[in-house]
């Protein structure tokens, strides 16, 4: 398959949501069919509900400042399915992503018709592979894996990771995870398993961390290295004042700060294998990129604050940053508490138009308009059509010297940003 075969292929299996099968049995037959590529390298896995894909992005910048071979491996992509896959902070090539798909499409359509998979792999557990596959091949010391979606039955656990990074926990997805934070942060903290050396764990909620607690204790039972954001910045106890080295953060927003710890404890635990220097923490810290998380580009401003959480830190980004006109480009899939969202965002815009991203969880602009509280003014909101209308008609009622936001799914940055390079 040349790339755009491999994409128009993948793409077939289905959204990668809603065609999810989660469970580690299928993908843990396709990794070994391919050789165990994740046995090659040294793994750090990051889950949580909010800010993993900082922490990622973070935590690869520090590495790439320390000089160590790293692949990153994130989802979703915006623009390219190769965002996907980098490599010492490039994007894998169309042309080796082909290549790789093509050798992962092979091998499961051949475990397939032996009965040795009960189903075709999905598209998440086919880039998984792929990704797996590139940093074998690449020869990286370090993979740091952003989980998917949860973390006991995610594809990207099937890695059996020796370094766990836990974020902060709150409910999203609760239609796969369980209805209670109780329910969602154990299935999170299940990717700390046996083969974990060291558990990294970020700022959470009593009742969260009174879930951990067993999980944290069961792996102090076992000699795991287990460090918690709480404990260590109360105390120092890295010997580096955080806020020296968070006062100028590339990635914006307050909550970038917690983000922030959890990276510099990872970097911290990785120290047992690789030369890290403070000045390498301190520098990847101000050189970080996280593409559609408080990104501008011109007079606009993307940031993919999908649930409430998310809403909550870029609010309060702009009520600290922002003392401009704004007019809300707004789209979500079909799973999220809109009217929590809109409580929180829609009142902070002169102008709020709601659109559907080319996405099939989307939601209608007369959905959206549907969940959300009676409070909103409805007089202030546009529905259109497509991303390309919202667009127009965004450029149309902003006045000069306004900001138009674009916000509630990536999958909505990611197509304006499609839209903006075309």
């Amino acid at each position: 398959m040349n790339f755009d075969e491999a994409n128009g292929y993948l793409l077939s299996l289905g959204n990668e949501v809603e065609a999810m099968k989660l469970g580690l049995e299928n993908i843990r037959t396709l990794l070994t069919a391919l050789g165990e590529p994740h046995k090659n390298y040294l793994k750090v896995q990051v889950a949580g509900t909010n800010g993993k894909g900082s922490v990622c992005a973070f935590l690869d910048s520090i590495c790439g400042e320390a000089g160590i071979r790293r692949g990153l491996y994130t989802s979703p992509h915006l623009v390219s399915i190769t965002e996907r896959i980098k490599i010492d902070g490039d994007d894998i090539s169309e042309s080796d992503f082909a290549r790789l798909a093509t050798l992962v499409r092979e091998t499961s359509e051949r475990l397939l018709a032996e009965g040795k998979l009960t189903y075709t792999p999905t598209f998440f557990e086919q880039v998984t592979a792929i990704a797996l596959s590139a940093f074998a091949e690449a020869k990286v010391e370090l993979a740091i894996l952003e989980t998917g979606l949860g973390g006991r039955l995610d594809a990207t656990t099937a890695a059996n990771a020796e370094i766990a990074a836990i974020t902060r926990i709150g409910l999203d997805h609760q239609e796969y995870l369980g209805d209670t934070i109780e329910e969602i942060a154990a299935e999170k903290a299940a990717i700390i398993r046996e083969q974990t050396e060291a558990v990294l764990i970020g700022r959470q909620s009593p009742t969260v961390m009174n879930v951990l607690r067993d999980v944290i204790g069961e792996a102090h039972r076992r000699g795991v290295f287990v460090r918690e954001t709480a404990v260590v910045f109360d105390e120092s106890a890295l010997g580096m004042p955080l806020r020296s080295l968070v006062g100028d953060l590339s990635l914006r927003g307050a909550h970038q700060v917690e983000n922030a710890e959890v990276s510099i404890l990872v970097a911290d635990a990785l120290r047992t294998y690789f030369s890290i220097r403070d000045q390498d923490i301190s520098a990847g810290l101000r050189s970080a990129i996280h593409p559609g998380r408080l990104e501008y580009q011109d007079n606009f401003l993307l940031d993919g604050a999908h649930n409430v959480a998310g809403a909550e830190a870029l609010a309060a980004y702009l009520d600290e940053f922002v003392d401009k006109p704004i007019t809300m480009i707004f789209g979500a899939m079909k799973e999220k508490d809109i009217s929590k969202i809109a409580k929180i965002l829609w009142p902070r815009a002169e102008r709020v138009i709601l659109t559907r991203p080319a996405n099939t969880r989307a939601l209608s602009p007369d959905g959206l308009l549907a969940q959300a509280p009676a409070s909103i003014d409805r007089s202030k909101v546009v529905e259109t059509e497509n991303v390309a209308d919202a667009l127009e008609k965004a450029r149309e009622v902003t006045p000069a010297g306004g900001m138009i936001l674009v916000t509630g799914s990536l999958y909505l940055v990611g197509e304006v940003k499609k839209l903006f390079n075309n």
